[in-house]
């Protein structure tokens, strides 16, 4: 009995002892499996999406594209400034785990040069991480094969198709159209769309000007990649919106052909006199500005900087000269104004004017005699318009240039036009000299502190022969749309009475059609069925001495660089103006011998590709 009550119980005990563990188990269970069901409700439920997309984003990746940049026209539609394709190699850092390790892998399959190499690493530094940074551009058929062979060892690394700028007419509109450069670092954090692979902003004239309608909008791309990051295919595309065109109104063909007249150190300015459409404006030397789009060596840029002639600037917007006797119309009309003279008044040259203990020389040593205000510009003659400087004062002439565009702001499209030099007596004063009466005479022959660029110049000829403030411009048309007038009536008049510029443009057509007149070089062929009105200009640019005017001292002896420049300004037809013309041409000696021909010769080729009824009858605007 004692034994079987002992069994019992040890049996019990054994009982207690499993149940107590089958329910510790049994709980241990149930938590375990709460637990893993409370973490499955997070996955799936409350973070179910988030990790859809991390799990999507390693199938899928999403990159932006960069929109084509617009095109820049010439006034015939013809491209001057465009787009050509671009096979390169991109890198996006967040998907290599070590840059430099899949840039070393990189430079054993397509050589990296040291500088391309910190570029990139400064690149990657700068940037976000998931922004795509160029490793090399222009790649070659045998380059892209290796790297797509080399793909699974080149994490983050990736080909792509991009555009490049092009510019079929290379140096010959490069001071127009300007240039494209890789955004800098400060230009960044004002638009995001400079972030991108390939993206190029405006450095220099029509390029900057219209920058932002030429970038456009980014557009997107999503790819199908593989476990190293190897594209398999593309998902989904959306195209950005290209850039908007711009067209200019240069002829190319022309601009062409002027700039295959010229030699260094020449500008000319060619616009249409009635709206102020630059038609043409050439500067020798200039430079090829495809250079800047894939980067300029550093020896090519010690040789425009070290060159004299200057090639990266353009001598017709930022080139400054005294305008000489191009700007004794400018003192005429002034003269009659300030009713100081009247138009038959005949004032006396003896060759020379004294003052005091200086004498102020005449161009015609022995003197014009008697003659009146018409005489005075057909002969150019400087005794006339010291005459006129005196009676006037320096005030009365500037204000009187700055009515015509000279010494001023001109509203044309290209950053950084010089505004030049139109001085009063204030502004001298104001730096502590008084004001001579011997400066004001000087300044009536156009020489003293006058400094005028040949764009301002031929400004200064289109409202001469339009008696209206035409403004000088590029900009014909924006994505299609018409951003200026056509006619000269869009333009205010300047306020000068018609007989006054009557008599100042009949004057300038005695200068070239007149027996005795300066520039009877600049005559139009008579086929052409048209006469130029205009007026010469020389300049020194190193003061003849009297010792020198009594030893019968000749210019033609002189170093090239001491000689006077060359100008030349007119308009054509005189009697109805279809163009006005500027022309400067440095040491050229003579205004006459070196100018006017060039500018006879630049009307030539504008009315026989531009005339309205002609071959070009539509390229003018208003033919």
């Amino acid at each position: 009995m004692g034994g079987e009550r002992t069994v019992r119980k040890e049996e019990e005990r054994r009982r207690s002892v499993f149940k107590r563990r089958a329910f510790i188990l049994g709980g241990v269970q149930l938590g375990a499996f709460a637990f893993l069901a409370s973490r499955l409700y997070k996955l799936q439920v409350e973070q179910g999406a988030r990790y859809a997309t991390l799990a999507e984003e390693n199938r899928i990746s999403a990159r932006l594209i960069a929109p084509p940049r617009g095109r820049v026209l010439d006034r015939n539609g013809k491209t001057v400034a465009g787009n050509r394709l671009n096979w390169r190699v991109l890198l996006v850092a967040e998907q290599s785990a070590d840059v430099n390790a899949t840039l070393e892998t990189f430079t054993r399959i397509v050589p990296l040069e040291a500088h391309e190499r910190a570029r990139i690493e400064r690149e990657v530094r700068r940037r976000r991480r998931f922004v795509p940074v160029i490793v090399r551009e222009f790649l070659t058929w045998e380059e892209m094969a290796r790297i797509e062979v080399n793909a699974p060892d080149l994490p983050g690394i990736s080909v792509d198709l991009g555009t490049t700028r092009l510019y079929p007419e290379a140096e010959h509109l490069a001071h127009i159209v300007g240039y494209v450069a890789p955004p800098a670092e400060a230009d960044i954090g004002e638009d995001p769309l400079l972030e991108l692979p390939g993206i190029r902003v405006g450095r220099a004239g029509v390029e900057r000007a219209h920058d932002r309608v030429l970038r456009g909008r980014a557009g997107s791309v999503q790819l199908e990649v593989n476990a190293v990051g190897r594209v398999i295919r593309e998902l989904d595309r959306r195209e950005g919106i290209p850039g908007q065109d711009v067209q200019i109104s240069v002829d190319s063909d022309l601009q062409r052909a002027i700039r295959g007249r010229i030699e260094e150190g020449t500008s000319v300015v060619l616009l249409d006199a009635r709206n102020g459409e630059v038609l043409a404006m050439a500067s020798q030397p200039s430079f090829d500005p495809s250079v800047f789009n894939t980067g300029v060596s550093g020896a090519q840029w010690r040789q425009w900087t070290a060159s004299r002639s200057t090639p990266l600037i353009n001598k017709a917007t930022n080139g400054l000269y005294a305008p000489g006797s191009t700007f004794k119309m400018v003192v005429a009309l002034a003269a009659l104004e300030a009713r100081v003279v009247t138009p038959g008044e005949r004032v006396n040259c003896p060759g020379h004017m004294d003052l005091g203990e200086s004498r102020f020389h005449c161009h015609n040593r022995n003197g014009h005699g008697g003659l009146d205000m018409r005489q005075g510009i057909k002969l150019s003659c400087d005794v006339y318009f010291y005459e006129m400087a005196k009676r006037l004062g320096i005030d009365r002439i500037s204000a009187m240039a700055r009515r015509f565009g000279l010494g001023v702001d001109l509203e044309i499209e290209i950053p950084g036009v010089r505004r030049g030099m139109s001085p009063t007596r204030a502004w001298r004063e104001a730096q502590g000299r008084p004001w001579a009466l011997g400066d004001t005479v000087i300044h009536g022959i156009g020489q003293g502190f006058y400094q005028f660029t040949p764009l301002s110049l031929a400004t200064m000829a289109a409202r001469l022969a339009t008696g209206r403030a035409v403004q000088p411009h590029l900009t014909k048309l924006v994505g299609g749309r018409p951003v200026r007038g056509a006619r000269a009536e869009d333009w205010p008049s300047l306020g000068i009475p018609d007989r006054d510029m009557r008599l100042v443009r009949d004057a300038m057509w005695a200068v070239v059609n007149e027996e005795g007149g300066t520039a009877r070089i600049a005559r139009l062929p008579a086929a052409l069925g048209a006469q130029v009105a205009g007026k010469t200009g020389t300049t020194q640019v190193r003061r003849v001495t009297r010792e020198q005017r009594e030893r019968g001292f000749r210019v033609e002896t002189m170093p090239r660089e001491w000689r006077p420049h060359a100008l030349f300004v007119a308009f054509a037809p005189h009697d109805n103006p279809l163009f006005a013309v500027s022309v400067v041409v440095e040491h050229g000696t003579s205004g006459s011998m070196a100018a006017a021909p060039l500018a006879r010769d630049v009307l030539a080729e504008a009315f026989q590709r531009l005339r309205p009824g002609g071959p070009g009858t539509q390229r003018v605007a208003g033919g």
